[in-house]
């Protein structure tokens, strides 16, 4: 199919999206680039919020496709839902330009769900920053505004959890006291943000914690609680990872099976081996997952990380 007839696809709104022909976006030349976008505005919002949710899922399953420029294209879409679904296909996009567009909308997007969206997605610029792979002088605005719509309240509730999530990696007083803030807040919701950004800042005060919740009626929280105890290698956490298995939300019990690989160790290995030989597909298949990912962190080396010490003070926090 030539480029001509995709176009003309995509503008034939009594055809549904077929795949093949949406593989035809990939790496496209300049010049159908601008072919593309010279009708961008003819597709019906419909279509168009079905077209890029679509790219999304193909990029998400095979790194042989690039709809960057698509996506980079409807961050600027006058639909609302156009923009989330841009925004989410530019995970992998670490460009600090990208940072700086994602600031935008989150300072200056009318849509809450555009802004938590950016909230999220600036969080992979965070983490570049606490690795020391950004200068401080070009993330630390985006730290810093995520930490004030946090503390000051001033968005709404998913974009003041999303900016929590986000801001986890960062090993700082400022951040922890915000966790802990948000682990006492009223609405479940931003507890389980609490949870798993306890599991994203790779510090061990938060174990107890995460295995408590493990008994939570939730299975959101459940969930969360499980991949935070793997984030956090948490060995205390192995005997109820192990009972989770059985848990009757399959979310958790995939959740504790990757957890349990994440933590290691004989007695796991010889849990994940009995699981893996499982009747059931979806235990066996998450068991098998967990044990290739111990043996792959096995052969890797280890790297230290921040340890808070309690008797740091403020001069010595990066962003206090």
């Amino acid at each position: 199919m030539n480029f001509s007839q995709t176009l003309k696809h995509l503008l034939d709104t009594e055809s549904p999206l077929k795949l093949p022909t949406l593989h035809n976006l990939s790496k496209l030349e300049p010049e159908d680039f601008e072919r593309l976008t010279a009708v961008w505005s003819a597709i019906p919002t419909a279509r168009r919020r079905a077209l890029v949710k679509e790219l999304v899922g193909i990029a998400e399953a095979s790194f042989e496709v690039d709809f960057e420029p698509i996506f980079r294209w409807g961050l600027c879409d006058n639909d609302h839902e156009v923009r989330t679904a841009s925004v989410e296909g530019l995970w992998e996009n670490e460009e600090l330009a990208l940072m700086d567009e994602l600031l935008q909308l989150l300072h200056n997007d009318p849509s809450a769900q555009v802004r938590a969206a950016a909230a999220l997605s600036l969080g992979r610029f965070i983490l570049l920053g606490e690795l020391g792979k950004l200068p401080q002088d070009r993330w630390k605005p985006a730290y810093e505004a995520l930490c004030n719509l946090i503390v000051e309240e001033s968005d709404e509730f998913d974009v003041r959890r999303r900016a929590l999530e986000s801001v986890a990696y960062v090993s700082s007083k400022k951040v922890i006291a915000l966790l802990d803030r948000a682990y006492e807040h009223p609405a479940e919701k931003m507890r389980i943000s609490a949870v798993f950004g306890m599991g994203r800042s790779a510090d061990a005060r938060w174990i107890d914690t995460v295995i408590e919740e493990l008994f939570s009626i939730s299975p959101e929280m459940r969930y969360e609680a499980a991949r935070a105890c793997g984030e956090l290698e948490a060995r205390p956490a192995v005997p109820r990872l192990a009972e989770l298995i059985d848990d009757p939300d399959r979310e958790v019990q995939e959740a504790a099976l990757w957890a349990l690989g994440q933590i290691g160790g004989e007695e796991v290995r010889k849990l994940l081996q009995a699981c893996s030989e499982a009747d059931d597909e979806v235990i066996r298949s998450a068991a098998e997952a967990a044990l290739e990912e111990m043996q792959f962190m096995q052969g890797e080396l280890e790297f230290p990380f921040y340890v808070f010490d309690e008797s740091d003070d403020t001069e010595s926090d990066p962003f206090p």
